[in-house]
C-alpha cells in the first residue's frame, strides 16, 4: 500500500526526478490537462475535486512513511494547482505555457495568503491548500493576460 500512495503523492513518480521536483509535477498537470481539457466544467472540477481529496490523503501518509513534513518528493499538490491554473485556459499551447509558468511563479513565490497557508495549515490539507490557492491566483491572471494577448 505504501508504494500505491507514493506513486499518487509524487505524481506517477515525477518527484523522484532530479532538480525541481514541483516543476515536474506541474508538467504532469499540463499533461493531463491536455487529456481532460475537452470536459466539461462540472466533470472537469470534478477532476480536480477527486485529485484534491485524493492527494490529501496520499499527501498526509507520504509525510508518515518519509518522516518529513511537507516533502519535495511530493507533488500531487502542483498536479491539482496546476489543473486549476489550467481550467478555463484556451485549448492553445501558448495559454498552457502561461498557465504552467504564472502557476510555478505563485508556487515559489507564495504570495498571501498561499505561504501563510504553507506555514500554517500542516500534513496533507496543508501540502494541497497551498498550490489550490497558487492555481486560483495563476487562472484570475491568466483569463484577462489571454485576452489582452490574444483578443
Amino acid at each position: 500500500m505504501d508504494r500505491l500512495i507514493l506513486f499518487i503523492a509524487t505524481g506517477f513518480g515525477s518527484g523522484y526526478l532530479p532538480k525541481a521536483p514541483g516543476t515536474w509535477g506541474s508538467l504532469v498537470g499540463v499533461a493531463l490537462w491536455f487529456g481532460l481539457r475537452e470536459l466539461a466544467l462540472l466533470p472537469y472540477l470534478g477532476v480536480i475535486a477527486a485529485i484534491f481529496v485524493v492527494g490529501t490523503l496520499c499527501a498526509g501518509s507520504a509525510e508518515k512513511i518519509i518522516d518529513r513534513a511537507d516533502p519535495g518528493l511530493v507533488v500531487v499538490d502542483e498536479i491539482v494547482g496546476q489543473l486549476l491554473a489550467l481550467l478555463a485556459a484556451p485549448h492553445h499551447p501558448v495559454a498552457a505555457l502561461l498557465a504552467f509558468l504564472a502557476f510555478r511563479f505563485f508556487d515559489i513565490l507564495k504570495p498571501f495568503p498561499v505561504g501563510w497557508l504553507d506555514r500554517r495549515i500542516h500534513g496533507g490539507l496543508g501540502i494541497m491548500l497551498d498550490d489550490l490557492v497558487a492555481g486560483l491566483y495563476s487562472l484570475l491572471l491568466l483569463q484577462p493576460v489571454w485576452q489582452f494577448v490574444w483578443p
